[in-house]
């Protein structure tokens, strides 16, 4: 990075979105603006939009200088909100903290003019002190190429004494007009439930404390205008990359302020910084844009420009846990094989019960090596034969967790996650393995190194099946060890990823308790849920997409009847939805008849010729009507085609319900629109445009005016191709 002595302002700017720091006060730097492109500024203008949006003294608290919104809001600042930091030392000083910015630093294709650095996108890097407080605080934010903006803070002790740290959060301010927020609840197999509610005056906080996100965790928290939803109106969003405990919220003061802030839930006496010690918070990812899709495509954009991002080429996946469940018998699953090789499934999946002592979820789990009971041979005869079908070979794993009945735990009690002298509430029969002590961590590294490097896996799901319960050090005074347990889970995936190139890991944990942009640098595919009802599953992913693009989200066609709800489908039901993701089966193949594995095996060549579409091309979803149908889709790169699946939800109280608007294709261009099937709807009354030749309209007409909605019958799924066709 490049050193800028002597620099007031900082405008980085990219397509569509601009941000302008101001450092004149010499504090923690002030956000003047962000989002929206606010244009090519000159240095007057700078200077005049940094004071425009400043509230005058009088109207600021009546405050010797303004309450300003900062990277990083503290109470030193006049600020009575939620402080950016919260700690101490241990005879209670330093609580309060004044930092001074000593340095500017920028990436080196920064240039300037007078006192404002300019670029055109990167990052920028604040240094402050508070000589009295002796601390250091380095502030980072970047202004990524998609619009998203992210920051994250370091704070060191430069003290003789320990300081005892709480909370650093980051935080970017958001108009008053963003009165209305988007939330969510949640629990298993029925994660990331959304609801809103007003902005009030006072902090809307979303914690989570399981050691992971939870099932409830927001995508993003979202605030905006009132109204606003996936096309229309300026909305706002923060998201915390950590993978274990996490805190965001949206803050109102009623000096006109208001806020988005995040950073990780830090657990009483976890961080603890001796001389020189730092500690250095998650990056905090903030939104905005016209509309949840505007900003969905943010995240989206900026996760594919990353390198080793997964390309669009998805292997249809397989996975025998609905299928055998912990029933594992080789001549069942080489069956299972040979007829999941015949529908076009390219990757194979051996799920929870190939390890010692695993017949039932009571034993077995942290002993990684092949039960030769039920494997006398090992896993080879089922591996071969499922790579000479042509299939890749995958894995299911715990790493991060051990029954009590298994010989790792009988050998190392002490290896156990927890904060006394008697183990946490046990959870699914098991508790958690403390990756934080060395020789815990080797001892799983060695295992699961030795089946990697025995077996040609390709592929491993990574489950996590427990919350963290009195997730405690015993080692050292049983202190609490959540934020190292998160890092120490980060550095095995990667050291099994480095020893294995190519090998390509997915975030389960109890379905969808664990996704979010932390663990996105770590993995490449999220399991959403481990609920694959049709309908269920359609919200799930509709909001958990809201964060990840279509290819990081497996999304698999179950059996007929759902485990978790009981509900039957339709094949047609199952399998158009499926394709909103990287798809993959959950089903026993060999329950199925000709008829069914036919119609499978046509569904699997349908995403295999969209796959390109859907995994490359922006995002659209949109209520139709009264909310009885619902419509997604993607349309690629080019705005060349697009494929889009309108889904009826439930009854409406009329019928029809109104038009279907094909958003994201170019007004001036001539579209064919097509059904993919039309049979596949039972009882359906089909308008003209659904006939067998499709109709061809401009994207103006699709888009603006739109076209009729078929009558439908509730759980049916039409699947609707776009192309674009050369003016005659």
């Amino acid at each position: 990075m490049v050193l800028l002595p002597g620099v007031a302002f900082a405008y980085v700017r990219v397509a569509g979105a601009s941000l302008l720091l101001d450092c004149r006060d010499g504090g923690v730097p002030v956000i003047a603006h962000w989002g929206a492109d606010a244009g090519e500024l000159s240095d007057r203008d700078v200077v005049g939009l940094a004071d425009a949006v400043i509230a005058p003294r009088d109207l600021s608290h009546g405050y010797a200088v303004p309450v300003r919104p900062r990277l990083l809001m503290l109470e030193s600042d006049a600020w009575k909100g939620r402080p950016g930091i919260g700690g101490h030392r241990v005879d209670g000083s330093a609580w309060t903290p004044a930092f001074r910015l000593r340095s500017i630093e920028a990436d080196s294709g920064a240039h300037r003019s007078a006192d404002v650095v300019r670029m055109a996108d990167g990052g920028l890097r604040f240094t402050l002190v508070d000589e009295t407080s002796e601390l250091e605080l380095i502030v980072e934010v970047e202004l990524l190429a998609s619009g998203l903006v992210r920051s994250r803070a370091t704070l060191r002790n430069d003290g003789e004494s320990a300081y005892h740290l709480d909370e650093l959060a980051v935080a970017l301010p958001a108009p008053l007009e963003a009165d209305e927020l988007l939330d969510f609840g949640g629990r298993w197999s029925r994660e990331r439930a959304a609801f809103r509610g007003p902005v009030g005056p006072h902090a809307h906080v979303h914690e989570s404390r399981e050691g992971r996100p939870g099932f409830a965790a927001a995508p993003m928290l979202v605030c905006g205008a009132t109204g606003f939803d996936f096309g229309a109106g300026e909305v706002f969003g923060v998201h915390v990359g950590f993978s274990g405990n996490q805190r965001s919220w949206i803050e109102r003061d009623h000096g006109g302020i208001q806020i988005l802030a995040g950073g990780e839930l830090l657990l009483p006496g976890e961080i603890r910084l001796g001389t020189g010690e730092d500690y250095r918070s998650p990056w905090v990812y903030f939104g905005s844009g016209n509309g949840l899709d505007a900003l969905a495509h943010q995240v989206h954009a900026w996760l594919r420009s990353r390198p080793g991002h997964p390309g669009f080429d998805r292997p249809v996946t397989l996975n025998v846990w609905e299928a055998v469940y912990f029933d594992h018998d080789l001549t069942r699953l080489l069956e299972l094989a040979e007829v999941a090789a015949r529908v076009g499934v390219e990757r194979f999946v051996l799920d929870d019960g190939w390890f010692a002592g695993r017949r039932t979820e009571r034993a077995g789990l942290g002993d990684w090596r092949v039960d030769t009971d039920v494997w006398p041979a090992g896993l080879h005869p089922l591996v071969n034969r499922v790579r000479e079908l042509g299939m890749e070979f995958g894995l299911w794993v715990e790493p991060e967790m051990v029954n009590p009945d298994s010989d790792v735990a009988r050998a190392h009690p002490d290896w156990i996650l927890s904060a006394g002298g008697a183990l946490p509430v046990s959870w699914r029969h098991q508790q958690v393995l403390n990756l934080t002590d060395p020789d815990a961590f080797a001892h799983v590294h060695s295992q699961l190194a030795a089946i990697l490097d025995e077996y040609d896996i390709s592929y491993l799901k990574w489950d996590h099946n427990r919350e963290l319960v009195s997730a405690g050090d015993v080692g050292h005074a049983g202190r609490a060890a959540v934020h190292e347990q998160t890092l120490a889970c980060y550095r095995l995936m990667d050291a099994l990823a480095e020893r294995r190139p190519g090998l390509e890991i997915e975030s389960c944990a109890s379905g969808g308790g664990r996704i979010d942009l932390g663990m996105a640098e770590h993995v490449q595919r999220f399991w959403p849920s481990d609920c694959i009802d049709p309908l269920e599953r359609y919200d799930i992913m509709r909001w958990t997409s809201q964060l990840m693009p279509l290819e990081m989200l497996g999304a698999h066609v179950s059996g007929p009847r759902s485990r978790t709800t009981g509900r039957t489908s339709t094949l047609a039901f199952r399998a158009t939805g499926a394709l909103f993701g990287h798809l993959g089966v959950e089903w026993d193949l060999t329950s199925a008849d000709e008829a069914e594995l036919n119609a499978l095996a046509g569904w699997v060549e349908c995403f295999r010729r969209h796959r390109e579409t859907l995994f490359t091309g922006r995002l659209h979803r949109r209520d139709v009507g009264d909310g009885t149908l619902a419509l997604r889709g993607v349309v690629d790169p080019d705005a060349r085609r697009g494929l889009f699946e309108l889904t009826a939800l439930r009854r409406a109280g009329m019928s029809p319900v109104g038009r279907v608007h094909l958003p994201g294709l170019v007004p001036e261009r001539a579209y064919r629109v097509r059904v993919h099937d039309p049979r596949a709807v039972d009882g359906l009354v089909a308008p003209t445009w659904m006939d067998a030749e499709g109709t061809i309209l401009p994207g103006a007409v699709l888009g603006r005016v739109g076209l009729q909605a078929p009558e439908m019958f509730p759980e049916q799924s039409l699947l609707i191709e776009v192309e674009e066709v050369s003016p005659t």
